[in-house]
């Protein structure tokens, strides 16, 4: 049976399927913590829903990619995404915190691009410095 795991094929197409899942699941996450719903505002066209939503699945994959590149092991290599993924989630409530003036899920929702841009670079430039701690 180790044979069969060691096969990179095999590593490959286990590590696309745990991300691909886990991207599903952590977007889902996201999408509770919102307050709007991102793919039906996508469908209508909210730019800066998209902005926001692409940033967080560029951030997760590249959390993945270090986390991938990082641990040998599938377990390992989940349990460090997720972390990863948690730290993505925290900064994205600090963000909230720290812009009292307004609110990011409003001025999102609104299609306000200027934020929705700012979350899209937050989420990438976060997803560089968590991937960088993982080990």
């Amino acid at each position: 049976m180790d044979q069969f795991w060691d096969n990179v094929y095999i590593q490959s197409a286990a590590n696309y399927s745990v991300v691909i899942l886990c991207v599903i699941v952590f977007l889902a996450i996201f999408e509770l913590v919102t307050r709007y719903k991102n793919w039906e505002e996508i469908q209508n066209g909210n730019i800066a829903v998209a902005m926001a939503t692409g940033g967080k699945i560029f951030g997760i994959a590249n959390i993945f990619r270090h986390s991938i590149e990082q641990n040998d092991s599938l377990i390992t290599m989940i349990s460090w995404g997720v972390f990863g993924f948690v730290l993505l989630l925290v900064g994205y409530f600090i963000f909230e915190f720290l812009t009292p003036k307004f609110n990011i899920d409003h001025e999102i929702q609104n299609d306000n691009r200027a934020v929705g841009l700012i979350a899209m670079i937050i989420s990438v430039g976060l997803s560089y410095v968590i991937g960088a701690g993982i080990s």
